[in-house]
C-alpha cells in the first residue's frame, strides 16, 4: 500500500454542496472547525481513511455507498437534523465523554435512520427520542443497560441471548439505544428474523 493523500477539510463552513469521499487513497480529515450545512456527503471509504475530530453537521445527508464497519469517530461530530443512507455497522453516535480527545463536540438529534441499515450501532449520551430508527427488520432496543434484566428474562433464538444479550449490561454506560438487524444477527447465530421478531414484538421499549 502506497502513501494515502491527506486531503483536510478543517476551519470551514460549506453549505449546499455535494462532497464525494470515494478516493480508496485518501485520508478524509473533517475538522477541526469544520461546519456542513444542507451538503450531501458521499461516503465510499473504510472507517480507516474516515478521520473526524470536531465537526459540525446540520441538515446534511449520508449516502453510505461502501458498509462503514466500526466507526465510532461519529461520537466526535455534532449531527443535527441529518439522514443517513446505506448500511453501518458498528457505529456510534452521540455524547460519549470518555472516548478521548474530540469527545467534547460528540451530540446527535432530530436525525434520521429511516433509510439505512443498521447493525451494532449505538446511541451514546444523547436522547434517541428525537431520533428516527430504521424499521423491521432492524430493531432498537432503547435504554439497553437499563432494560437487561427484562431482556435476559426471555429466551432469545440462537446463542443470541448468550452472547448479546447476557452482556448488554457491560456495554459503555452512556449507551442509550442499541440498533440490530435482525437479518444479519439471525445469519450470525444460525436462527431467523422471524424468530427474533417473536421475541422483539413482546417488549414496548423496542422499536422496529
Amino acid at each position: 500500500m502506497g502513501w494515502l493523500e491527506n486531503v483536510r477539510m478543517e476551519d470551514k463552513e460549506i453549505a449546499d454542496e455535494r462532497l464525494e469521499l470515494t478516493d480508496k487513497n485518501s485520508l478524509y480529515f473533517l475538522g477541526p472547525n469544520l461546519s456542513l450545512r444542507n451538503c450531501t456527503v458521499i461516503l465510499k471509504v473504510s472507517a480507516r481513511n474516515l478521520i473526524i475530530v470536531g465537526a459540525r453537521f446540520i441538515d446534511c445527508t449520508f449516502e453510505v455507498k461502501q458498509e462503514l464497519k466500526n466507526h465510532q469517530q461519529w461520537v466526535k461530530a455534532s449531527l443535527k437534523g441529518c439522514r443517513f443512507k446505506g448500511r453501518l455497522t458498528g457505529c456510534d453516535f452521540g455524547h460519549w465523554p470518555d472516548y478521548g480527545t474530540g469527545w467534547e463536540h460528540g451530540a446527535i438529534e432530530d436525525c434520521d435512520f429511516t433509510e439505512a441499515r443498521l447493525d451494532g450501532c449505538r446511541i451514546m449520551g444523547s436522547d434517541p427520542a428525537t431520533l428516527r430508527f430504521p424499521r423491521w427488520p432492524c430493531f432498537t432496543i432503547l435504554d439497553p443497560i437499563g432494560r437487561a434484566p427484562e431482556l435476559r428474562s426471555v429466551k432469545w433464538p440462537g446463542r443470541f441471548g448468550r452472547i448479546v444479550i447476557e452482556d448488554l449490561h457491560k456495554q459503555s454506560a452512556p449507551t442509550r439505544a442499541l440498533t440490530l438487524s435482525a437479518t444479519v444477527e439471525a445469519k450470525h447465530f444460525d436462527t431467523t428474523p422471524e424468530e427474533f421478531r417473536a421475541v422483539v414484538e413482546r417488549f414496548d421499549f423496542i422499536l422496529y
